[in-house]
């Protein structure tokens, strides 16, 4: 499986200590910068219509529920309130961060999202944001703008975020090497944030893959998160539920346990980033201990017929979206993808040999959007084809 222009990695595993205590108790969840902006957007929204600052407000997030946020604290001209952020048992950078948003009215019904101080500015393509604008991820701007709708109706309405000492918190973040500049980028997907980065996550996943061996399973499903196991459930329907694993970053720790309790199968559904590094041989793939290799992407760009300006960009990328881009907007998206699935499997492969005994592993790999199978070592799997 693997591709000759590629030598096979070193396998590399920079996880923590295997003696690392696990505490009793269950992880607490927290919010993401992405909801805590939403709620103080909505707080302020409710301020300029009323006049006075809610002590609380609930917005809803993308499952669906509602949840409730206090307000710290605000002002009236312009119209601004403030929602500290609580990431729970997460070492997030961000923890504490005041999320400071500020509302005014607009003539033309738009709702229109600004960056202030201590926002990331976008300077490089790869990120799906616009260059020159803010680092403010789509969920968040559906669930900012969601919130100020809910309050101002059909009025439109200015809604600049600003992180008083966001600046300073980004050089803790890989923000500057992904080129934006500035402050923290405005993040979530779900609005939650779980503690993937911890021991005690690392022992959640282990603990999964031994309720699906003692359900008598023999494929572990793993996902990196919500969107890619919603794929993958669609991909495996006849498969049990205990069988789909988020394992967030801990996907040499799942494989380890599926070895240890007989699994005979791994199925990894993932997008193009963890993708590439579990590829270049790291099956732990925090941003903090690992990182993209775009020159296994450049790479692979110039073995599927990819131009020198192709492979160039590939290869200086920031992200591997953007070699992803680079891909689509040629013919060789597809067997660039597949031959990444395929190097992926003989990576997991080769480490569960390593680890005791050889399992079968097929890969997926999803788009960003969440939706579609680009690539697989399945090809019946595939739901979106490039031109």
């Amino acid at each position: 499986m693997s591709s000759q222009s590629d030598p096979q990695p070193p396998l590399r595993e920079p996880d923590l200590p295997r003696t690392a205590k696990v505490r009793p108790k269950a992880l607490r969840t927290g919010f993401t910068t992405g909801a805590c902006s939403a709620a103080a957007a909505r707080a302020a929204a409710e301020l300029l219509v009323t006049g006075e600052l809610p002590a609380t407000v609930d917005i809803g997030f993308p499952d669906g529920k509602r949840r409730r946020f206090p307000v710290d604290s605000g002002s009236a001209e312009p119209a601004t309130a403030v929602v500290v952020k609580d990431a729970g048992d997460d070492p997030d950078v961000t923890h504490g961060a005041r999320l400071t948003v500020s509302v005014t009215s607009r003539e033309d019904g738009e709702v229109v999202l600004h960056g202030g101080e201590g926002v990331g500015t976008v300077t490089k393509p790869g990120l799906g944001l616009e260059v020159g604008g803010p680092a403010i991820n789509p969920v968040p701007r559906r669930m900012i703008t969601d919130s100020v709708r809910e309050v101002l109706g059909d009025r439109g309405a200015d809604v600049t975020i600003t992180v008083p000492g966001g600046e300073k918190m980004a050089y803790k973040t890989t923000n500057r090497r992904l080129g934006i500049f500035g402050g923290i980028s405005i993040l979530g997907t779900t609005g939650i944030v779980r503690p993937f980065s911890t021991a005690s996550w690392r022992s959640s996943v282990e603990q999964a893959v031994s309720v699906l061996s003692a359900q008598d399973g023999k494929v572990a499903v793993l996902s990196t998160g919500g969107r890619t196991e919603r794929v993958a459930m669609r991909l495996l329907p006849d498969e049990p539920e205990v069988a789909f694993i988020e394992v967030g970053d801990f996907t040499g720790a799942a494989v380890r346990r599926a070895v240890e309790h007989g699994l005979d199968e791994v199925v990894f559904v993932g997008m193009i980033g963890k993708l590439t590094k579990l590829a270049s041989g790291v099956v732990m793939t925090h941003y903090t201990r690992s990182k993209v290799d775009t020159g296994l992407l450049g790479r692979l760009t110039a073995e599927f017929g990819g131009s020198e300006q192709d492979v160039a960009e590939v290869t200086e990328a920031a992200t591997a979206r953007r070699a992803y881009e680079v891909w689509q907007r040629g013919d060789h998206f597809s067997a660039c993808a597949h031959r990444l699935c395929e190097l992926v499997a003989a990576v997991l492969e080769r480490f569960s040999e390593e680890c005791g005994r050889r399992l079968r592993v097929r890969v997926a790999m999803v788009d960003f959007e969440g939706e579609h199978v680009v690539a697989a070592t399945e090809a019946r799997w595939v739901t979106w084809q490039s031109r």
